[in-house]
């Protein structure tokens, strides 16, 4: 079996969606989780961007035992300077550099020409490896790049230590048959890959919904890396999904490729890494979405209960889906729900497992069933514990021909506030009784209810968007009141501000 290496970016590239930003703590969590998936690399963040990046880099390189950490930097020395420091803790390190070789980067945001920027990338590589024996170089924008110039570029890289070269469809424009033959191109053109002096690397985004494709374009053609996410998070409509190919190429065991990636461990991990970055799954997303080995089709059901293969090429067990779940109600105790938290992913120690215990049972007197999502929702609800801004109180008249009024009660550092709002119904009341405590000039720029999936009592989930000072601020809330799950999630904003 051919061996191919997997690069997970979620830390760095996933993290870029708005919103989506973890603290040291968090990111920490996430990198263990994919060491225990079984990736190879982990991009854990751009070190020169911010000193919480830097920082990131660093925690995470002590945190975490055998993956490659990487950090990304620009063509820049100053930007290698502060990635060799932020990795100096790292067991396998590399860096990521880079520059943009299609002629719209050369001319529009280099004001550059192409024998420049050459020499550009070959300086950066050359002073990468001063610091590390494994330096990675990214041709962004690789996809509108010419093959014959990109070659060039790709052999000088190559020439001056290159390692790993990575080859971005960034803007996701490309067709898999045309990023398949890039990479052939590249593969046939460039003497060091055939040496093993360096490896192709496949980096797609979505725009089109062809990354996954594309991605298996290039390993089929010759790139042995692919750099990925989970649940295929990423900047605009994504990246590709960590998940999809690692089960491609499970389900084909007649490419003769396989990566280390323990797939029983991808399910818990996606599910992680929605909970903590507040960005639900998609239901028909492909290997983790909620629908992915649903079957509602009567003739479909039929053939799944005479043979299971009639219609799932993939055992829900293999990604580590638990089709047999306990069930969880208000009479389940702390080991049935310390359980499910752990094939969710999610460890506790004893402290936080009692005050998340306290909550679902809380939750578990208001409805039902508890579901996964409530259950990672009161996981990290403790993460609200030390804001500035906390609700007390909230109380909401509304009808059918009446004015919707709105009481609502703050606790701001330790004082009390209370106000009284009429709106244009319970949430704009609400929120106006929220703007009368707290006296600043902002504007809610989104507010999105996330589903109520299954029954009138169970948990809304809101994200919002805030403008103040001309910057924007993502929140997030969640309760069975859905007008509650608002407030929260603008007054997580709120805490946000500088």
């Amino acid at each position: 079996m051919d061996r191919l290496y997997i690069f997970d970016t979620t830390l760095r590239d996933g993290e870029q969606v708005p919103g989506c930003q973890l603290n040291t703590v968090e990111k920490i969590q996430v990198a263990k989780q994919l060491e225990m998936l079984g990736v190879d690399v982990i991009e854990a963040g751009f070190p020169v961007s911010s000193p919480g990046d830097f920082n990131s880099v660093i925690e995470i390189s002590k945190a975490v035992t055998w993956p490659t950490i990487c950090a990304l930097t620009r063509a820049v020395e100053k930007d290698i300077d502060v990635a060799a420091e932020a990795l100096k803790f790292a067991k396998r390190k590399r860096i990521h550099t880079g520059i943009g070789t299609s002629d719209s980067h050369i001319k529009y945001k280099f004001n550059s020409n192409r024998e420049e920027i050459i020499e550009r990338a070959v300086r950066a590589v050359k002073y990468a490896r001063r610091f590390v024996d494994d330096v990675e170089f990214y041709a962004e924008d690789a996809g509108r790049t010419d093959n014959e110039y990109l070659a060039r570029v790709i052999d000088a890289v190559v020439k001056a230590g290159a390692t790993v070269c990575n080859i971005p469809d960034t803007t996701g424009y490309c067709l898999p048959y045309e990023y398949g033959e890039k990479i052939k191109y590249l593969y046939e053109h460039v003497d060091g890959f055939a040496a093993g002096k360096s490896i192709l690397s496949t980096h797609c985004h979505n725009d089109l919904g062809m990354a996954t494709a594309n991605t298996m374009s290039g390993v089929l053609n010759g790139a042995r890396q692919v750099e990925v996410t989970i649940n295929g998070i990423g900047e605009r409509a994504g990246n590709t999904s960590l998940e999809e190919v690692a089960m491609i190429l499970k389900c084909h065991k007649g490419i003769g490729i396989e990566t280390n990636i323990n797939t029983t461990k991808i399910y818990p991990t996606s599910r992680m890494v929605s909970s903590l970055m507040n960005m639900p799954v998609q239901p028909n997303k492909a290997i983790v979405g909620k629908n992915a080995f649903a079957h509602s089709s009567g003739i479909h059901q039929d053939g799944v209960l005479k043979n299971v293969q009639t219609y799932e090429i993939i055992d829900p067990h293999d990604v580590g889906i638990d089709d047999n779940a306990i069930v969880l109600t208000a009479r389940s105790g702390r080991a049935a729900l310390k359980n499910r938290l752990n094939v969710l992913g999610v460890k506790l120690d004893q402290e936080k497992l009692d005050k998340v215990y306290e909550a679902f049972l809380k939750l578990a007197d208001k409805k039902k069933d508890i579901n996964d999502d409530d259950i990672l929702l009161l996981a990290g609800a403790d993460r609200t514990q030390n804001h500035r801004i906390k609700m007390e109180y909230l109380q909401v008249t509304s009808g059918v021909g009446v004015k919707a009024v709105a009481s609502l009660g703050l606790n701001i550092a330790g004082e009390k506030f209370e106000a009284c709002a009429s709106g244009n119904g319970p949430v704009d009341a609400a929120i106006k009784a929220l703007k009368k405590i707290v006296n600043r000039t902002m504007t809610l720029k989104e507010f999105t209810i996330q589903a109520i999936s299954k029954g009138s009592d169970d948990m809304g989930k809101v994200h919002m968007q805030v403008e103040y000072d001309n910057h924007m601020y993502y929140g997030f809330g969640a309760n069975t009141d859905i007008i509650a799950a608002s407030v929260e999630a603008y007054i997580d904003c709120i805490n946000k501000f500088q």
